[in-house]
């Protein structure tokens, strides 16, 4: 049942509904998983790395509201409770105390997989939806941002 009236046919709303809730489930992990590996941290980098998986949280958090928002413009509820989020997160747990170097290759595998995934959902919904594609293509471009900043600290 959906009381939203959905500008999309059926198909279009099926299809962009499951790459926003994808999307959605991913942008919690992350915000959960940095924030964790932030709480965590030790090693040399600990101050800049710990302001910079902050600035990570703080972004997945701004991107899981705009898609969710999306979800519900279109007449999809979307679902972002605890148990949704553990059974499709994709995230490694890691062990109570993180060397620094352990963070930034962590946090870029997980920047890098989820970006993966974005990239297939900004294909499926192109023609379905493009105006929730541009919200994807913006997710997309920020968390690429972030990995290649990341990255950036693990070059030699």
């Amino acid at each position: 049942m959906s009381v939203i009236t959905s500008p999309l046919g059926d198909a279009e709303r099926k299809t962009t509904g499951d790459a926003l809730q994808g999307t959605l489930i991913d942008l919690i992990d992350l915000s959960l998983t940095a924030k964790q590996y932030h709480w965590n941290l030790v090693g040399p980098r600990f101050r800049s790395i710990h302001l910079q998986l902050d600035e990570v949280v703080a972004s997945a958090r701004t991107h899981a509201d705009t898609v969710a928002e999306r979800a519900a413009a279109i007449g999809v509820s979307p679902d972002g409770r605890a148990q949704t989020v553990a059974a499709g997160a994709a995230a490694p747990s890691e062990p109570a105390w993180v060397a620094d170097t352990a963070v930034v290759d962590g946090v870029v595998r997980l920047l890098r997989d989820i970006g993966g995934r974005l990239r297939g959902h900004i294909d499926a919904v192109a023609e379905a939806d493009p105006v929730s594609q541009d919200i994807l293509i913006a997710v997309a471009r920020d968390l690429e941002k972030q990995a290649w900043m990341f990255e950036a600290q693990a070059a030699h």
